[in-house]
């Protein structure tokens, strides 16, 4: 099925608009098509960076009582896909 989509127009620096032609080119994609990865691929990093952010917020507010839950909360936090 075919996702809806919105043109935009975004303005590069000509040293830019050659980098992205060269790696398109090497890859052998279009220039949307990169551009598409390469914003779901800074978003990505930006959602990991902001749940690390609320972890590290949330255990400041409420830290583990005991070694035991600390581990515990590690064991979890390191177990996790992310």
């Amino acid at each position: 099925m075919a996702m809806a989509r919105t043109q935009t127009l975004v303005q590069l620096s000509d040293e830019l608009l050659h980098r992205l032609d060269d790696y398109r080119a090497r890859e052998g994609r279009s220039r949307s098509e990169v551009v598409r990865e390469a914003i779901e691929q800074y978003l990505a990093a930006d959602r990991e960076a902001e749940t690390d952010r609320l972890l590290v917020e949330a255990y400041t507010r409420q830290p583990p009582e005991t070694v035991w839950e600390e581990q515990a909360a590690k064991d979890m936090i390191a177990a996790e896909p992310w």
